[in-house]
């Protein structure tokens, strides 16, 4: 079959790989029929070379139709449409029973002392061939695979994959009071749908990003923006008086405005592999421009929800300011099958409450993946949500 594959920094080839194979009687196959390019992968595609082999198929944020099932499969049938999951997990352990899938201890990466692990996503993962693919193999399918109808487009539903879940527990977790506001920074595809969710909550939402297009993006779904320059803390005061009740940071830990922490990243991506897995486990630090703004920018007593990645093992962070200001805050992987069951229903709703029809700004065959990967990483050509199609 036909994949993306990581070749190296900032090279993804479009190349023939082995077709999967049921290896575990809880798999199936699935021919993949739509496969989306996550803020996370160009993490791969620029920063986690060290933990990636030439050949590793990327992509977690996939669905398809089953072809093939394990012995064990029972929920599952062949023909089903179904979305899958980034994270792999067996619903039946310690962590997946208390919805903390993301931890599924059956799944656990633990040679890189990690939680659950996820589709194309380094030997940090689990090294699991991803899902930008024509085929794919997915294990503890009858738990993992979400089935869903056939009548609504590819768009609708694949983003129960991923993005869709981890806006939806960024804004959980965030805690936002009745009628308090929610300031988002990061108008990419998890920042979009956290504000438009925060909306559809009934919280007064504030975008953050100075991006044109995604700020144009996320007004004609009725949410307030601003331009992210180095005055945000005191236009957020300015504008709700002590601050927003909870920011959400959907950026990460490729903040643009952070200069020192992008050459520091820069130098260990030059590195032999064995050294630069020594420097990211050990002295790496993240971009923080978003994260520090986002701690002088929520009011005292408020809350900072991370739903973008960060995995520096040394970043400085302001703890005098966090104490100070009493500001909570609640982050990690996102448990996608902890909230399907909330979530299937707005995917499906005719009225399209989360403005699903108005995310992906490119829909592209597989082959041209290497090419979106770079339009996407330098946002390019207004792209904020890329799909491919095998």
């Amino acid at each position: 079959m036909k994949a993306l594959t990581w070749q190296g920094k900032r090279k993804i080839e479009f190349t023939e790989v082995p077709d999967p194979c049921i290896e575990e009687p809880g798999d199936i196959i699935i021919k993949v029929t739509s496969s989306a390019i996550c803020g996370s992968d160009l993490h791969l595609y620029e920063l986690l070379g060290p933990y990636m082999h030439a050949g590793d198929v990327v992509g977690h944020e996939p669905m398809g139709i089953v072809e093939e099932i394990g012995s064990s499969v029972s929920r599952v049938k062949v023909g089903d449409r179904v979305v899958i999951p980034f994270n792999i997990s067996c619903g039946s352990c310690w962590m997946c029973e208390r919805g903390l899938q993301s931890q599924c201890e059956v799944t656990q990466v633990r040679s890189h002392n990690k939680g659950a692990a996820f589709f194309g996503y380094s030997e940090l993962y689990g090294r699991v061939p991803g899902g930008q693919a024509e085929y794919l193999r997915v294990p503890h399918a009858d738990y993992g695979a979400i089935v869903v109808g056939k009548e609504l487009p590819d768009h609708r539903y694949l983003f129960l994959s991923d993005i869709l879940p981890t806006a939806w527990q960024g804004v959980a977790y965030a805690d936002v009071p009745q009628g308090g506001t929610l300031a988002v920074f990061g108008l990419g595809p998890v920042g979009q749908l956290a504000a438009r969710i925060g909306t559809h909550l009934g919280q007064r939402v504030i975008g953050v990003d100075p991006v044109p297009e995604r700020r144009a993006m996320a007004e004609r779904h009725g949410i307030e923006t601003m331009d992210f320059g180095k005055h945000i803390a005191k236009e957020l005061l300015d504008a709700t008086g002590r601050g927003p009740d909870a920011v959400l940071d959907a950026v990460g830990m490729e903040a643009h405005d952070s200069p020192g922490a992008q050459v520091l990243q820069q130098a260990t991506g030059l590195l032999p592999d064995k050294i630069a897995k020594l420097a990211l486990e050990k002295v790496s630090v993240d971009r923080t421009a978003v994260l520090h703004a986002a701690v002088a920018s929520v009011r005292r007593g408020g809350t900072i929800s991370l739903s973008g990645v960060y995995s520096g093992a040394a970043t400085p962070m302001p703890m005098l300011e966090m104490f100070d200001k009493q500001i909570q805050l609640r982050q990690g992987q996102c448990n996608v099958r902890h909230w399907t069951e909330e979530l299937l229903p707005l995917a499906e709703d005719t009225t399209d409450p989360l403005g699903l029809d108005d995310l992906v700004t490119h829909t592209v065959p597989l082959d041209r993946g290497p090419e979106l990967y770079e339009t996407f990483q330098k946002k390019q050509d207004g792209c904020i949500k890329v799909v491919l199609q095998p």
